[in-house]
């Protein structure tokens, strides 16, 4: 009888250690994910924090916007200047095509 009993738990010791270590290492990850994302989601609020511009402007019916609105590629936003430069600054950059506007088409 207590050679049974011993074989049955030496059969299961391997089991609740895998089972322990397994445990272990999920409460270190989860640890180590909380601490990435807590670290993470303060860099990106310094990120997010950004001085005052000169290039931005409120305009009537539209909102706030950043950039050079004369420029084919600006955004038309107040978060982002356009998709080629979208950290800036418009003047002087390399990527400026003039806006095609609705009223300057020549009319046949």
């Amino acid at each position: 009888m207590l050679k049974t009993l011993l074989v049955i738990a030496v059969g299961f010791l391997p089991s609740l250690i895998s089972l322990w270590v397994i445990r272990k290492t999920q409460l270190r990850t989860r640890s180590r994910l909380r601490q990435a994302a807590l670290n993470l989601s303060g860099v990106r609020v310094r990120q997010n924090i950004r001085p005052p511009e000169s290039d931005r402007y409120y305009l009537e019916g539209v909102g706030y916007l950043i950039g050079d609105i004369s420029c084919k590629f600006n955004a038309q936003s107040g978060y982002i200047r356009c998709a080629v430069n979208p950290s800036g600054p418009c003047q002087n950059c390399r990527y400026y095509e003039s806006r095609e506007l609705a009223g300057s088409e020549k009319q046949s």
